[in-house]
């Protein structure tokens, strides 16, 4: 029996080893995939408006070889300025397909959103990414050099045939006054449907969009002016009712973008004013209502121009919020105390007040203000006066020019407090000379009125009309 059990065991053995030593089947080898070779229709692409949805570039690409059937591989199409090593790209994904045609409207829209102008040609680079549909195993095609031109493709909002833009309204340093002081409240038109400019608004007030300045014929506004938002950009459109335009809450300097290409504008704060409102008996000490001062740096130092008419005390205070809660009065010596009483200046007058809230003074100018230049009534020696209107709220004067000739404007006939413009349109203490082309503007030969706007909020500006 123990024989028998022996046999069974070295059987067993036999057949253990023979079947390890037995040789498996080959299993299956799959290669890696290679690089597609990308070719194109054309080298170079400029369509029109009117072949928006004709095909404008065909792609196609060999066979990246993958182990799979075609309908599980993917390939990305990648679109780049050239130089730019894809990137900023724009993106196609195709699925399962060796060719993309890309109609032009498409075409279109991906070169201006890389930052294209219109009507501009631009080298482009393009290449196909290959890939498993999991995104795996992924391989670079070769690179093809194109060049793109972008079109101009119809507005939804038809843009000025002037090729301007001007800004009116209360918001705006000339109000409602038309034409606009230039060059302050003039868009600088970037291309044909697109306008900007940064421009001082008045906090809380309404504005509109001239096509031409000085004519009220059309106006750029929006349809409903109580849009939530819409003070900070929006739709808009030509004509569109007696809706104005809602200003920002805060007074400050804005840029204003103008999109005619997709009918819509941008509202940007670039630096809020802190200001300073001067309520007293002239106005019925309201300080909601009250002129204010402003401070540009928003440092705590104040400045702007105040009327107050003949009558009353002639007193006032300055407050740092629209109401009773933050007032300073006269703390003696030309200081500011928060617990001082009223300031009063000698009588009427159109006066140029400072405070500061830093060190705690203040000083009320009284003024008039003159236009002084080359000219020949001028000759840099003789004030021409000019004439303030309490109901406009700004000076204006006449003068007579011969071509090249420069003026500035001054108060009480001295240069201790003069203003010249060093490019923009708004006034600065000691400034360049108006007139002077190559930093602000050229003035005319002829007879021109001439408008001294001060009553905003630290910001000055003018109009030579």
């Amino acid at each position: 029996m123990k024989n028998i059990i022996k046999l069974l065991l070295l059987l067993t053995g036999i057949m253990v080893v023979y079947s390890s030593c037995k040789k498996t089947e080959h299993l299956p080898f799959y290669n890696n995939g290679t690089p597609s070779v990308l070719t194109s229709s054309v080298s170079v692409i400029a369509p029109v408006v009117a072949d928006s949805n004709k095909a404008a570039l065909n792609l196609s690409w060999t066979s990246p070889k993958y182990a799979t059937d075609s309908a599980n591989q993917k390939f990305i199409i990648e679109i780049d300025s050239s130089g730019r090593n894809f990137s900023k790209e724009k993106t196609i994904v195709v699925n399962g397909a060796l060719s993309k045609t890309i109609i032009a409207k498409d075409l279109n829209a991906i070169l201006l959103g890389l930052g294209f102008a219109y009507n501009k040609a631009y080298d482009i680079d393009v290449r196909v990414t290959s890939s498993y549909a999991n995104n795996n195993e992924q391989y670079q095609s070769n690179v093809l050099k194109l060049k793109a031109t972008p079109y101009v493709t119809p507005p939804k909002v038809v843009p000025p045939s002037s090729d301007s833009l001007f800004i009116v309204g209360a918001a705006t340093a000339g109000g409602w006054g038309n034409p606009v002081p230039l060059p302050a409240q003039q868009f600088t038109r970037v291309d044909s449907v697109t306008y900007e400019r940064t421009f001082f608004l008045n906090g809380g007030q309404q504005y509109v969009f001239l096509p031409v300045n000085g004519v009220w014929a059309h106006k750029y506004n929006v349809a409903d002016g109580n849009v939530p938002g819409i003070s900070a950009g929006g739709v808009f459109g030509l004509d569109l009712g007696n809706s104005n335009i809602p200003g920002p809450a805060n007074t400050g300097m804005y840029d204003i973008k103008v999109d005619f290409q997709h009918g819509k504008f941008t509202v940007t704060s670039t630096g809020y004013y802190a200001l300073m409102y001067v309520p007293g008996d002239y106005q019925g000490w309201t300080p909601a209502t009250a002129p204010a001062l402003g401070s540009p740096k928003n440092d705590g130092n104040y400045e702007g121009y105040v009327n107050i008419p003949s009558g009353n005390s002639y007193q006032f205070k300055l407050n740092t919020t629209p109401d009773w809660s933050n007032s300073f009065g006269d703390g003696g010596n030309g200081t500011l105390s928060s617990s001082g009483g009223n300031i009063t200046v000698p009588g009427a007058g159109y006066y140029h007040i400072l405070a500061s809230t830093a060190s705690k003074t203040w000083s009320a100018t009284k003024t008039t203000w003159s236009i002084i230049g080359g000219f020949a009534a001028s000759n840099w020696g003789n004030d021409i006066d000019m004439t303030y209107s309490p109901t406009n709220n700004n000076w204006t004067g006449t003068i007579i020019t011969a071509a090249g000739d420069q003026f500035k404007f001054r108060a009480n006939h001295d240069w201790g407090l003069n203003y010249g413009d060093n490019g923009g349109g708004s006034l600065v203490s000691g400034g360049a000379n108006i007139g002077d082309a190559s930093k602000n503007i050229s003035v005319p030969a002829g007879i021109h009125t001439v408008t001294l706007f001060l009553n905003n909020s630290g910001y000055y500006t003018y109009l030579v009309h």
